[in-house]
């Protein structure tokens, strides 16, 4: 069975535009959630698909932090094109990463930050890999065996995007004090203890005169998505109507 990779989407609700960023191995359905409550709620939202994502992992690693980079530069500008003049930025997981990034280099009216990684080791990335590949061959109706010979090959692929993704991870933490714009700041009680240091990290480092930081009690990794959803939904809306537009 071929599947179809997931599209882009774009929400017109308002003269407030804010870019969502999805998260390492998934797509822009993490941000749909979020992207339709912020449409009721009168804000315009856009969501890229980061290249290689939504596609086999054999594709996927063809693809680095350089190419998702400028995916998000693109889903700005698309933003701009539009006639927006203010845009705040949204992402998850790796796109909370590149949203940082943006904040450093961008003019941006407020960073949305959701269970960022500020450390993470290629080898982590790796097993992330060959989980989102062993899903992606079940979804595709492979068989076990056909599956673990195809994990063998990926297994001796290049990962050198990974080792990419860690030095992007490193460079965007290193340079956390250039970011001015208000910020805040998401985890998951329930992800991985690493991600609260991470967030912590990310909280005290940033020169930003409005920053806030907040944890979930009920929520994992996939913060748009779990049980913590409509809690999360309500206090970004929150956080960007505060924002000067």
């Amino acid at each position: 069975m071929k599947l179809l990779p997931p599209k882009p989407f774009y929400y017109e609700g308002g003269e407030r535009a804010v870019l969502l960023l999805h998260s390492f191995t998934s797509n822009p359905n993490d941000m749909k959630k979020l992207g339709s409550y912020l449409q009721q709620n009168q804000y315009s939202c856009y969501a890229p698909t980061l290249s290689g994502h939504g596609l086999p992992a054999e594709d996927l690693l063809t693809y680095g932090p350089a190419d998702w980079w400028q995916d998000a530069l693109n889903g700005y500008q698309l933003l701009k094109g539009k006639g927006f003049e203010h845009i705040a930025v949204a992402g998850l997981s790796l796109g909370g990463v590149l949203s940082l990034k943006m904040g450093q280099e961008l003019k941006v009216n407020g960073v949305v930050t959701l269970s960022v990684p500020m450390y993470k080791e290629a080898a982590v990335l790796k097993e992330r890999i060959i989980y989102y590949a062993k899903r992606y061959k079940q979804l595709e109706g492979k068989d076990g065996k056909q599956i673990e010979s195809e994990i063998a090959k990926l297994d001796h692929l290049p990962f050198d995007s990974l080792t990419d993704f860690e030095q992007l991870i490193n460079q965007t933490r290193d340079q956390l004090s250039r970011i001015t714009s208000p910020v805040h700041v998401l985890y998951g009680e329930l992800d991985d203890p690493s991600y609260k240091t991470s967030a912590e990290k990310i909280f005290e480092s940033v020169a930003s005169d409005q920053k806030t930081i907040k944890g979930f009690a009920n929520s994992k990794h996939l913060m748009t998505l779990g049980k913590d959803m409509n809690t999360v939904n309500q206090d970004i809306l929150a956080f960007l109507n505060e924002l000067n537009w």
